[in-house]
């Protein structure tokens, strides 16, 4: 017996990073998953685990979304995962650069809770994820102001859904972790000016000598979206290895 056995769970940005972490996860756990992303090429690399549907999907187009609603009459716990880091303060963030994160980072939530949280008070049970970070109101970080701003944001919105509707069944909590190990952080550390300085600044500023793994936050993953923790909500579930100590 699996722990998510009988589960059926939609996870976004499931190509890679936490995301893929995750859908393996749950599909080793029992669930049915389908993982999103709009890289349809990596998305094809899950294919090889059984229990992960894969689709291509936008979350920040309301339009695909609304159809992939449609099609799926029955999701116990929506993963909320796409997101994108910008680098810089507020004088370095350009109207541009708050108006794509923003949309990215908290609209898609916003669109995916709007569209899968009716089918969930029609069956008085439903599980929302949301993918935050140590990097908003928990915690000031340089260089992140728009992507902190809007990590905070996706806090209060967890804890506006789990306010508005624990007493129809549904539950929403939000992940926030410190700095993880995936394919867009080490591309973000090649993109610096000095590669190797910037992945020790990333490692200094880790009390545990190491940076976090993708599947152990996947850990975390599967204890929320499991029946484990049915008395959990309205939480920031933080894995940080003490950064924010």
């Amino acid at each position: 017996m699996g722990r998510l056995d009988g589960k059926v769970i939609l996870l976004s940005a499931g190509a890679q990073g936490i995301g893929r972490a995750a859908a393996v996860a749950f599909a080793k756990e029992g669930a049915e998953v389908i993982a999103t992303d709009v890289n349809e090429d990596k998305l094809k690399e899950l294919h090889q685990y059984p229990g992960i549907k894969t689709r291509v999907l936008d979350v920040t187009k309301k339009d695909q979304i609304e159809v992939l609603a449609k099609e799926l009459d029955k999701v116990d716990v929506l993963f909320n995962v796409a997101g994108f880091v910008h680098h810089g303060t507020v004088l370095d963030c350009e109207e541009g650069d708050w108006d794509f994160t923003m949309n990215l980072n908290v609209r898609s939530m916003y669109l995916m809770i709007r569209a899968f949280l009716p089918q969930m008070l029609a069956r008085k049970s439903g599980n929302i994820i949301n993918m935050s970070s140590v990097a908003s109101s928990i915690k000031g970080v340089v260089n992140r102001c728009v992507y902190s701003t809007s990590k905070a944001a996706i806090i209060g919105l967890t804890k506006s859904v789990a306010a508005d509707f624990i007493e129809q069944g549904i539950r929403c909590n939000c992940i926030c972790p410190g700095t993880v190990d995936t394919p867009s952080l080490r591309e973000r550390i090649q993109a610096r000016p000095n590669p190797e300085q910037a992945l020790k600044d990333f490692l200094a500023r880790q009390k545990t000598g190491r940076m976090c793994t993708a599947e152990e936050v996947a850990h975390l993953c599967v204890f929320l979206a499991s029946d484990e923790s049915a008395y959990v909500t309205g939480t920031e579930q933080i894995i940080d290895g003490g950064w924010s100590l």
